[in-house]
Order: structure tokens, then C-alpha cells, then sequence
């Protein structure tokens, strides 16, 4: 079995026990058992189940980057971060509740960076900005939607997704372009 097969395996043997127990009652032994390794071979391929779930937050928030994105706007990408979140919600609401929660941030910081930067540079063609003030703005609109979306992680992931990017798009529609603007030398 390849690397990233046993990786799977174990990723979707950690998936099937979160059904069943939150994740800091899931043990090492019990994850090894769900995948039919034994435990060294878990410890092979992570230091621990933290460093187990930050592997599949990379590869799991990945594909949403990594998904034929080219034509998309940042509201489409987004709807695709939460989509996918609400896809595994157990896997997320247990992450959030029973591992640092430093980990899921940093995850979706990663996620969502590339998404606004993209739209940063794109406004910011007509502007003479440098990289630090696009990588300034950036961060700005990063921690306030990482924000709003570990706010509706917290709330059970009630609201539509849909809304919530709306709502979103109808705060930000001109102020980029404005914080663009007001930066540029």
C-alpha cells in the first residue's frame, strides 16, 4: 500500500469513528484498528491524531484550491470553502470542539489567503500598490472571514452558506477596491 493510501485509510477510518465518539475520546489504537494497520504504521505517517488532522485540513481545503477555480469569482470560491465544511460536518464541529482550535484557523487561514490575494492583485492592476500593502489588505479580509466562518461553526453551521456569502459580498462589493486605492503610492 502506497503512503498516501495508507494516509486515506486512516483519514477515513478517523471520519467513520467521529460517527461514533468525539475526537479526544478516539484513541491511537482505535483509529489503527478502524484501518486495519497497526499502530507503528499510524506513527510512520503522523506524529500524533493533531498532526493526523491538520494533514487532511491541507488536503481536504486543497482540493477546494486545487478544483478548476480559473473563472470562478471569490464568492463562488468561498461557497465552495463552506460547501465543503458542511459536508464534514462532524469531522469540523469535532475538530473545533476537542482539538486546538489554532488548527482549524491556521487551516482555513491558508485556505482563504490565496483566494482574496487573487482578488486583491486582480484590483489592484489599475494601482500602484506594493506587495506588502496587497499582502496587508489581504490579511485584513482574511481574519475577517475566518472569522465569520468559525462563528457559524460555532453555531452549529445553521445559517445557509449561501446567505452568509451574500451577506459577505454585499459588505466588501467596493471597499477592496477602495482599500486598493488608498494604498497605492
Amino acid at each position: 500500500m502506497s503512503s498516501l493510501t495508507t494516509k486515506k485509510a486512516i483519514y477515513y477510518a478517523l471520519k467513520e469513528l467521529l460517527k461514533e465518539q468525539p475526537f479526544n475520546k478516539i484513541t491511537i489504537n482505535d483509529i489503527a484498528k478502524q484501518s486495519n494497520i497497526n499502530r507503528q504504521t499510524f506513527y510512520y505517517h503522523f506524529i500524533d491524531k493533531e498532526d493526523l488532522v491538520e494533514w487532511i485540513c491541507k488536503e481536504e481545503m486543497g482540493s477546494v484550491l486545487n478544483a478548476k477555480n480559473i473563472n470562478k469569482t471569490w464568492e463562488e470560491k468561498f461557497l465552495a470553502v463552506f460547501t465543503l465544511m458542511l459536508s464534514e460536518k462532524s469531522f469540523i464541529t469535532n475538530i473545533y470542539h476537542s482539538v486546538s482550535l489554532e488548527i482549524l484557523r491556521d487551516n482555513l487561514y491558508r485556505l482563504v489567503y490565496p483566494i482574496i490575494y487573487a482578488e486583491i492583485d486582480k484590483i489592484s492592476q489599475k494601482e500602484n500598490i506594493e506587495e506588502q500593502e496587497k499582502i496587508f489588505i489581504t490579511d485584513f479580509y482574511k481574519y475577517a472571514f475566518v472569522a465569520i466562518v468559525l462563528e457559524w461553526v460555532k453555531n452549529d453551521m445553521q445559517e445557509d452558506p449561501k446567505v452568509i456569502v451574500d451577506k459577505v459580498s454585499n459588505l466588501v462589493t467596493g471597499t477592496i477596491k477602495h482599500a486598493c486605492h488608498a494604498m497605492q503610492n
